[in-house]
């Protein structure tokens, strides 16, 4: 039974196959508005989309709220951000900070 279930899961047979043997996906990419970033190495992204309404066959524009980790703290509410998506981070972070596309005029006071 033990040499059946190794020979299933790979067991010797499997081994010396790398990263490179199960290649990653494209990881899904956002682009949207940050909200918030009083959190730290955290920021709240809103990202709008428009989707056309199933009955009526109007256009609707409907937005959702993503938590990002942004570990160097770049980005400020306000800035056109692009998100990826990544292993869990915590209950909510489930996307990273791939770059800040566009920024807000900063205040210097």
């Amino acid at each position: 039974m033990a040499n059946a279930k190794a020979g299933v899961h790979g067991g010797a047979a499997g081994a010396g196959q790398g990263p490179a043997a199960h290649p990653r996906g494209a990881r899904q990419e956002l682009t949207g508005v940050v909200t918030s970033a009083r959190m730290q190495k955290t920021i709240v992204v809103k990202v709008t989309r428009t989707v056309q309404h199933p009955l009526y066959q109007r256009v609707v524009r409907k937005s959702k709220k993503y938590y990002a980790h942004d570990e160097t703290g770049e980005a400020r509410a306000g800035d056109t951000v692009c998100i990826v998506s990544t292993r869990p981070l915590s209950k909510l972070k489930r996307w990273r900070l791939k770059e800040v596309i566009a920024q807000t005029a900063r205040h210097t006071a």
